[in-house]
């Protein structure tokens, strides 16, 4: 029972998003392609070749014994590769997706030729990224009178999955103490760390944050010229329009849900045409970031009054006569469909900004979702007047303050324009906007936005009234308060408010902060031995110089001084890179499920650790163990909320303390 439970666990925390069939292809009596193909799950890619230093693990092609052939050229993709740039990496990258395929071409020499290695590529997706994956290839065979395929005899093939490892057994326990050193270190804890609660739920932007954020701008738009004066006006027609006041009620409810309709409508046609792949591409893509960059300016510079922003008047006017023209469930629906039309020149730029960043999640349900919670904020006024009439006499009039809104929401539209100009600028390496002077366009604008709350700048729509309301004042308050929490990001503090927003920290010139978390040890016997000595836990920190995510959790949660201050004063931090190229001083055969694997690097031999002692090979990965390399806590992977870091790092110490 007690091994049923633990093969579950390894299940549970192994991944295995690509399979790899290795093929032997003749093209002449002398030439031969050595043909990877692979599948690849949905929402996880393989990176393609030469992708540079500083990026994601690039595929390579690497032979341990070449007897009767010499390469020609170098490892080549085939198919469709998808190229953006990554904002982590400030570089473009290119990968595949649902199927790669790489080739690499031999020359053979004549008479008995041997060829053995392995091609080795990264894998990631939107959560983590597993260590280089190795898949083995050995080929032997005679090159005179070869003919198709016949003259190749495949010793192996595709590698072995890993889903299918199990924990190492008796026979396999031996290879780990020879590889390690340290049995006690390096055996298995998986059946405990099963017994402490293991998950391996991850979350990314989730879908209440979408709704929530569409929502948001929905209200927005509410109190803009183009809706908040046609709210009173359509409810009472639809009151007057029936005689039958429930009839009227069931008929403005219609209206509310046709808008809903219309604009879920619009966020799954955006979905279709370009699909949940296509808007996380679009989302990093340096050309459509400096599109998105101007739109925003252009709608910025419409909410200040440069210039109004409308469709052409004949479309409303269109569907305006049409709905006239005709009775029952349509013209109700052609009604919604004309306000739609009309509030555009307030709604679009709102709508616009919501598409561009729910973009970034990558999900097909993401727009769907945000402009659902859009349409829903629009709708609501319409179905609560038509329930509560009498509320439409307290409703405030039209006035200056919905412009207030709007040039408010012109200043939020272009300080957000410069966060997608930032990644273009990254792209192209033009090196405008490095951190400092992102941050102090951000200080200048919010300064900016406070002074016209406090009604020191006017703009063409603005009125004369020179009186400041409490709303008004403490908005104001708040943004000079931002601009002025900004201030020290000039000189290198991480402002975790903006950290999404702004340049990497790495741009700064000029950088005075110093609370950083730094490993201690990057050997993990090491780092044990001195842990011991020291009678403190440890903390495993299973990283990869190619994994984004892992970065991020560097930026936005180990900053945190709390966090900080557990790691750097009460844990050892072993930091291991299983991207790790530094070649080990022999390669290791070891056994694992009944098969031989080599491990040739550094990066190697910590997978294999944190395979086979954890039954985990994806990153980042933290794991807090005792100085004997028990469990105290169940592992933690990427979740940016440093209240449940905090808390996983406490746990960890209670426990340790209770031992």
């Amino acid at each position: 029972m007690l091994m049923l439970l633990v093969a579950l666990a390894v299940q549970a925390q192994i991944q295995d998003p690509v399979k790899f069939k290795t093929e032997w292809k003749q093209l002449t009596d002398n030439e031969v392609e050595i043909v990877f193909t692979g599948t690849i799950d949905p929402g996880w890619h393989v990176y393609s070749t030469d992708l540079g230093d500083g990026g994601p693990i690039s595929a390579t092609f690497n032979t341990d014994k070449l007897e009767g052939a010499e390469l020609v050229g170098t490892l080549k993709p085939v198919g469709k590769e998808v190229s953006s740039f990554d904002k982590l990496f400030e570089m473009q990258v290119r990968y595949f997706e649902h199927t790669a395929q790489f080739t690499q071409t031999l020359k053979l020499t004549g008479g008995d030729y041997r060829v053995e290695g392995y091609l080795e590529y990264g894998a990631c997706n939107d959560e983590n990224c597993l260590p280089p994956t190795q898949v083995e290839f050995s080929f032997a065979g005679k090159a005179a009178g070869m003919s198709g395929q016949g003259g190749a005899n495949a010793l192996t093939s595709a590698p072995q999955s890993i889903v299918e490892e199990n924990v190492i057994g008796s026979a396999d326990a031996e290879t780990t103490i020879q590889v390690a050193g340290k049995a006690d270190y390096w055996k298995p804890v998986i059946a405990e760390l099963q017994a402490l609660g293991e998950t391996v739920s991850q979350a990314d932007m989730s879908w209440l944050y979408v709704f929530g954020m569409g929502f948001l701008g929905g209200l927005l738009a509410l109190f803009t010229p183009c809706v908040w004066p046609i709210i009173p006006m359509t409810v009472s027609f639809f009151l007057k329009r029936n005689k039958d006041k429930k009839k009227g009620i069931r008929d403005a409810y219609l209206y509310g849900a046709s808008i809903v309709v219309i604009y879920v409508a619009l966020g799954l046609i955006i979905t279709l045409i370009w699909g949940a792949n296509a808007l996380n591409a679009l989302s990093t893509n340096a050309v459509f970031n400096l599109f998105f960059f101007l739109m925003l300016v252009v709608f910025a510079a419409s909410f200040f009054g440069a210039f109004e922003i409308t469709l052409p008047s004949r479309w409303s006017n269109a569907v305006d006569s049409k709905a006239e023209s005709t009775s029952g469930l349509l013209s109700i629906f052609l009604m919604a469909f004309t306000l739609t039309l009309v509030s555009f020149s307030c709604t679009g730029p709102i709508i616009g900004f919501l598409l561009v960043e729910v973009s970034t999640t990558g999900s097909i349900v993401a727009p769907t979702l945000g402009m659902l919670g859009f349409a829903l904020a629009l709708a609501l006024p319409f179905t609560l007047f038509a329930l509560f009439p009498s509320w439409l006499k307290s409703m405030p009039k039209s006035g200056g303050w919905m412009n207030v809104i709007k040039v408010t929401l012109g200043f939020l539209e272009l300080a957000f324009a410069f966060k997608f100009l930032s990644v273009a600028d990254l792209a192209y390496g033009w090196g405008l906007l490095d951190r400092e002077t992102f941050l102090a366009i951000w200080i200048v604008l919010f300064a900016l936005l406070g002074f016209y709350l406090l009604g020191k700048i006017k703009f063409p729509h603005d009125d004369d009234n020179t009186r400041v309301s409490v709303s008004r004042f403490f908005l104001a308050l708040a943004s000079l308060a931002f601009a002025v929490y900004m201030v020290p990001g000039l000189w290198g503090a991480p402002l975790k408010a903006v950290s999404a927003f702004a340049p990497p920290l790495k741009t700064q010139d000029f950088n005075l902060y110093t609370n950083e978390v730094h490993a201690q040890f990057t050997d993990y016997d090491l780092g044990m031995e001195y842990a011991l000595q020291q009678g403190k836990p440890v903390m495993l920190d299973f990283t990869g110089y190619g994994c984004v995510n892992c970065r991020k959790m560097e930026l936005a949660v180990w900053t945190d001084s709390k966090v900080s201050d557990l790691i750097n004063n009460d844990y050892v931090l072993i930091t291991l890179y299983v991207d790790d190229k530094t070649p080990l001083p022999a390669p290791v055969k070891i056994q694992e499920n009944g098969k031989e694997r080599t491990l040739r690097t550094v990066g190697d031999k910590w997978s294999y650790l944190q395979r086979v002692k954890f039954g985990a090979n994806a990153q980042p990965f933290y794991v807090l163990i005792d100085n004997e390399g028990n469990p105290l806590n169940k592992s933690y992977s990427y979740d940016e909320d440093i209240a449940k870091y905090v808390d996983f790092l406490q746990t960890g110490l209670e426990n340790f303390s209770a031992r």
